[in-house]
């Protein structure tokens, strides 16, 4: 299916918690705590509370993300199968779009309270363009788990015979090395 099934019970309580009473504990997600804090991370980091990391979600069609930009850092090139994402700026200003199917690409300079929506299916990014301060956001989804596609890291990494990616490109073998040895692990 492409998005969450309905559900025919108040809440899904998860297989593996048999003969564990359900009390305001399995409805409460403390995962955002660490996230929320005057110290942003080096790199670009989202914080999640999907049906994986909050199984009270389940069957529940929504979900949440803790976003952190640090200056200069980007969200790539990415989409959600599942779920369209509304977007609320909370610190700083993010520059964002989307391409539609027709290959039309939305832009948008969001400001502090400014919300946005990326379709979904969508491929969408976030920049912070800023090159000395923060950003922060939070996403919400439509689905308990929206599912993330990020583009580099499907099309790069994925392997994909470097051949094909060439004639994809129209590039050669070597350049598209070169941009899987930036998108590798770093060791």
């Amino acid at each position: 299916m492409a998005g969450d099934p309905d559900i025919l019970v108040d809440f899904i309580v998860p297989v593996n918690s048999t003969g564990k009473a359900i009390d305001g504990c399995f409805f409460t997600f403390t995962g955002m705590r660490n996230a929320i804090n005057p110290d942003y991370p080096s790199n670009f980091t989202a914080t999640k509370a999907s049906v994986k990391e909050f199984p009270a979600l389940d069957g529940q069609s929504v979900s949440y993300a803790f976003l952190e930009y640090p200056a200069g850092s980007i969200n790539p090139p990415h989409t959600h199968p599942r779920s369209a994402e509304l977007l609320l700026v909370v610190g700083g200003t993010l520059n964002v779009g989307f391409v539609d199917t027709t290959n039309k690409l939305y832009t948008q300079t969001l400001k502090l309270g400014d919300i946005f929506l990326f379709p979904k299916g969508m491929v969408h990014y976030q920049s912070n363009d800023d090159p000395k301060q923060p950003a922060a956001a939070i996403a919400a989804f439509g689905s308990a788990n929206p599912g993330t596609i990020s583009v580099p890291m499907s099309v790069f990494t994925s392997g994909i015979d470097d051949n094909i990616l060439a004639k994809a490109f129209k590039t050669d073998v070597s350049t598209i090395m070169k941009l899987k040895a930036g998108l590798a692990p770093k060791a």
